[in-house]
């Protein structure tokens, strides 16, 4: 059966090799006759961008390129973006790439339409904007199997005066439609081929593992984890290879429909880390991901059970996962620890502060503090 697919869930999803010749149907079909392409900076300068810029090139529509996006958008990138978008005087947004094109265009979409200050979205004090109504339609284009960002109403946007990285927040963030075409990520060098699909698995894992009752989010998490497991090596291996790369773009999608339930430590501690060195995100969800989980160990032995049963391992479930990750990241070059990553002990202290007033440090299955993520760090190291 060949990888390809019209879904609903949880928005738009028109999936399978070579569905980007439909983007310029759809920004008609949105009303997008100026829409502003919003990427970074290394891949506006690929040939992947040259084709998406053609796909966009219907009668009828006209488009741009705003390249002005960190590998970690910032608050600067997004002001950029809105004057770029404002100059253009564009109607739309393509969000292209992985989680900073993605965010990025999702945030500039977001104050396009609404003006004044981003961080009247970001947690904990987003509540009251969300009445506003957001204008501006956005198209998602990924091209990593990792973030999943095409699927939320959501995004991560460093905060240069911290610098930190702050949750923005809005239901007119999730995308009209998306076009997960896996053709589109098969340039993916093998580290980042790695980086991001190990950042779907944490997408899943954390999940999963988080404490309350989502049977849905349960059931597609695990799936995730299990295709992940299956596909991501031979993805890393035979880049070319359009079946690995499609169920893991469906994969990346799976863990951002299943993370609705929540995140936990891992991501608390991996966007300080980036926040403060800018470490690409997967990796460094990659790195903690063993270390977090033997923490939270008494909170989430049932969600090992089951996660053990999903994978088909024997033995005490909890160890049996844990040498499934370690396998997994051994085989596709994973750094062990978080000083082989780059980091450095005297940091630690300083990432922990900021890990522990991030969003999803309240959602880890047992209760973090900065003492406890620092212990966390200390177990990495």
């Amino acid at each position: 059966m060949p990888l390809r697919g019209d879904w609903l869930f949880p928005t738009e999803i028109r999936f399978g090799a070579g569905r980007i010749e439909e983007l310029g149907a759809l920004c008609l079909r949105f009303g997008m006759k100026r829409p502003l392409i919003v990427t970074d900076r290394g891949l506006a300068a690929t040939t992947l961008a040259e084709r998406v810029l053609t796909a966009a090139d219907v009668p009828g529509v006209a488009s741009r390129f705003f390249a002005g996006l960190q590998e970690n958008p910032t608050g600067g990138n997004v002001e950029d973006g809105v004057a770029a978008f404002r100059a253009w005087d564009a109607d739309g947004v393509i969000a292209l790439g992985g989680g900073s094109g993605l965010d990025g265009g999702k945030t500039i979409a977001l104050l396009a339409g609404c003006g004044g200050s981003l961080w009247r979205f970001a947690w904990p004090d987003h509540e009251t904007a969300q009445a506003e109504r957001a204008r501006v339609p956005i198209i998602a284009i990924p091209t990593t199997a990792g973030t999943g960002a095409e699927v939320e109403p959501s995004a991560i946007v460093t905060d240069e005066r911290g610098p930190v990285k702050r949750a923005v927040l809005h239901p007119g963030m999730l995308p009209k439609a998306v076009i997960a075409d896996p053709s589109l990520t098969v340039s993916m060098p093998r580290g980042l081929t790695a980086a991001t699909g190990m950042d779907a698995l944490s997408h899943s894992l954390e999940a999963l593992c988080v404490q309350s009752f989502h049977p849905m989010a349960d059931a597609i998490a695990a799936s995730g984890i299990a295709m992940i497991g299956r596909w991501l090596p031979v993805a890393v291996a035979e880049p070319q290879n359009l079946t690995a790369r499609g169920y893991m773009m469906a994969a990346a999608i799976m863990g951002a429909t299943a993370f609705g339930k929540g995140l936990g430590a891992m991501h608390a501690l991996s966007h300080a880390i980036g926040a403060l060195k800018g470490y690409h995100h997967g990796l460094t969800n990659a790195v903690l991901m063993p270390f977090v989980l033997a923490y939270n160990r008494p909170a989430i032995e049932s969600a090992m059970a089951e996660l053990a049963a999903t994978l088909r391992l024997e033995g005490d479930p909890f160890v049996a996962v844990q040498g499934w990750i370690l396998d997994l990241r051994r085989r596709i070059e994973i750094p062990a620890t978080v000083t082989a990553l780059g980091l450095a002990r005297a940091e630690f202290g300083r990432v922990a502060d900021l890990a522990a007033t991030d969003i999803c440090a309240g959602m880890n299955p047992v209760p973090v503090d900065a003492g406890s993520l620092r212990s966390i760090l200390d177990a990495a190291a």
